[in-house]
């Protein structure tokens, strides 16, 4: 599993700008990320290889943070890749609340991150059907 970070920041110009300084200033690199919004605020999720220190750095800052974890595998870049897991996970019962693509350098593999209800049902689904799971050193 990989510990993602979520951060709170309004939606307006130059919140997020806000966050990545306060990551740059202090050396954190982000490995993955994704945001989503409402019309008030949004949420910016993302994944760093020490979160303990950026999360403690954020909330330093006055930043709402906090940390959740996600699930992250890669299939084949090819059609039907990520249907094989979404129809296990749908078999076992297991519900996606959110997924988002990672960037690595797996040639021929799509690789992903998902949020669902539970996690090491996710593993043991994922781990059945042969699919490599992702570390934070992978991406």
């Amino acid at each position: 599993m990989l510990n993602q970070i979520s951060v709170f920041v309004e939606n307006k110009t130059g919140r997020l700008a806000s966050v990545m300084k306060i990551l740059t200033d202090n050396n954190i690199d982000i490995r993955a990320m994704t945001i989503a919004d409402t019309t008030d605020f949004g949420i910016v999720r993302f994944v760093v290889k020490n979160y303990e220190e950026a999360l403690k750095i954020l909330k330093d800052n006055d930043c709402t943070a906090n940390v959740s974890q996600v699930v992250a595998f890669s299939v084949p870049d090819a059609p039907g890749g990520m249907y094989s897991v979404i129809d296990a996970f749908e078999s076992a019962g297991i519900n996606i609340e959110y997924c988002y693509s990672l960037v690595t350098n797996k040639e021929g593999r799509a690789s992903v991150a998902v949020r669902v209800d539970s996690n090491e049902k996710a593993i043991e689904v994922l781990n059945a059907k042969g699919i490599a799971l992702i570390t934070v050193d992978d991406i």
